[in-house]
């Protein structure tokens, strides 16, 4: 039985794809290979993985402004996360998402869980987010 969670839609929209968790905040600045979408930084627990097409799990992210220009470079060339969820509202985030959703017409869902919501997403779940917030977690 699926296992739901009440998000804070930062940037609505819809998403499927199996959770890749770290309890590390991460850089995209040079710890998203934007070409690949592999987790490049060798000091992450996540490093070596690929987060194209997952839903990337992430406490906070780690950075600064270059981090929007990393998400949209991966939106536009197909390799970013499906949804990326959060435990707080990431602006940077946020704005790759936005803008990404006006030039190209496909954003990507952010969403804000709490800290036990996030506690509760393992890597390897599939998840289904729905546009008003509400994630699906199952086997």
């Amino acid at each position: 039985m699926a296992e739901l969670i009440q998000a804070k839609p930062i940037v609505a929209g819809t998403a499927r794809g199996k959770a890749l968790v770290s309890q590390e905040p991460l850089s995209l600045w040079g710890g998203y290979d934007q070409a690949t979408g592999e987790i490049i930084d060798r000091r992450h627990p996540l490093s070596g993985q690929i987060a194209a097409g997952r839903v990337l799990v992430l406490p906070y992210s780690r950075g600064s402004s270059t981090a929007t220009a990393v998400l949209l470079e991966a939106l536009r060339a197909g390799t970013a996360p499906a949804a990326i969820i959060t435990t707080a509202a990431d602006a940077f985030f946020a704005l790759a998402g936005i803008v990404a959703e006006e030039m190209y017409g496909n954003g990507i869902p952010i969403l804000a869980i709490d800290w036990v919501d996030f506690e509760r997403i393992e890597t390897g779940q599939w998840i289904d987010i729905d546009a008003d917030g509400t994630v699906r977690l199952d086997e």
